[in-house]
């Protein structure tokens, strides 16, 4: 067995925190686009109104007579006077509801961004950028230490899985606009970051004989990319319940905080994101039983003898694999669409915590894996 390279096991540890610092750096800014957003399209919004009163004025004064007398005198509004206001209908088709922009004047139903001009949000992105590229180096660094795959504890199955979230988020990000989604997506990386930093600090190490396969890289690599996509998918459903609570306040004509959040205007409908949300929860859903069901499986049955033992940790990854079977088959079959898919979806989210940050941890089992100190 080769010896660990601490020189280049310390350089991972190194980047590792230096890619840590950089997504909450990225995640500050996100937040700040967020709010100066919000700012930027109420300021909007008061323009927009200023214009549109501007507007009615002068359909008032075009209505006066051509030759009302004034004072002795005559006034004659013409359509030169309005400035080309004559027509007006065009002018304030922008504005709703007293001079409210218009949700989809911000973002369509593609999740194409048409508003305005983020440079923090730009900012966000290259730091964000910067962060996967460092974060990438630790990764492959601690495997390159280690002469092995770096998913074989909790330390490493959330750094990894983080930097893949990251990656996707910004693959997607390439096709789609979807910062709209930064705060969301890179504070649950900053999350997974802080756990494996704090909660599961592991020394670079050599891993116990049944992990010292080839299939650990299938298995545990497939499981981190659809445990990656369910927390993209995850941070979309949470945004088409607040979307969808939202737009029915909209639609009652109540003023709430949400009814009221600028910033909303640029997420999309919540259709839009139950729609991308499936699209992704399927995908993830074929990667999930592919790794941790199947190659699992195959696994198990190399290194101990037997396909399936109801082991703790094979019982909650059987169950994610019907909770998220169970969301597809009703949104696709029985209609479950709206806030119950999403919660289901979430549901199925809560039950990969669980698996992960408590059966890892407080269930003994042949899946004990954690890293932490006896």
């Amino acid at each position: 067995m080769s010896p660990i390279d601490q020189e280049l096991a310390e350089y991972s540890d190194l980047f590792m925190w230096i890619a840590a610092i950089l997504y909450t750096v990225a995640f500050i800014a996100f937040s700040v686009d967020m709010a100066r957003s919000s700012a930027t399209i109420r300021r909007l919004e008061a323009e927009l109104t200023e214009e549109h009163s501007r507007h009615r004025a002068l359909l008032r004064a075009q209505r006066v007579p051509a030759h009302a007398g004034v004072a002795g005198g005559e006034v004659q509004v013409g359509s030169d006077e309005l400035g080309g206001a004559g027509d007006v209908s065009g002018g304030a088709s922008d504005v709703v509801a007293g001079g409210s922009v218009q949700a989809e004047d911000l973002v369509d139903e593609d999740m194409d961004y048409i508003g305005l001009k983020r440079p923090i949000a730009n900012v966000a992105v290259a730091l964000t950028v910067l962060a996967v590229l460092g974060h990438w180096f630790a990764v492959v660094a601690r495997g390159i230490a280690s002469h092995r795959v770096p998913v074989a504890n909790m330390y490493e199955f959330l750094t990894t899985g983080a930097a893949i979230v990251a990656t996707v988020f910004l693959l997607v990000l390439l096709r789609k606009d979807v910062r709209f989604l930064g705060t969301f997506a890179i504070g649950l990386v900053v999350v997974m970051m802080t756990a494996a930093q704090i909660g599961f600090p592991t020394p670079v190490a050599h891993v116990q004989p049944a992990l010292q396969s080839y299939w650990i890289a299938i298995h545990v690599t497939l499981a981190v990319l659809a445990i990656s996509l369910f927390t993209l998918t995850f941070a979309m459903n949470v945004l088409q319940l607040i979307q969808s609570r939202r737009e029915d306040a909209l639609d009652a004509g109540r003023s709430t905080l949400l009814s009221r959040a600028a910033f909303m205007r640029l997420v999309p409908s919540a259709m839009s994101l139950e729609n991308w949300a499936y699209r992704m929860n399927a995908v993830a859903f074929v990667l999930w039983m592919l790794g941790p069901l199947i190659t699992g499986a195959i696994w198990a049955e190399e290194a101990w003898g037997r396909y399936w033992g109801w082991d703790v940790k094979e019982v909650w990854t059987f169950v994610i694999w019907v909770v998220y079977a169970g969301y597809l088959h009703a949104r696709a079959t029985r209609g479950w669409s709206g806030n119950r898919a999403a919660w289901l979806s979430i549901i199925g989210y809560g039950c990969i915590i669980f698996n992960y940050a408590v059966v890892n941890v407080y269930f003994p089992g042949l899946h004990s894996y954690a890293g932490l100190p006896e």
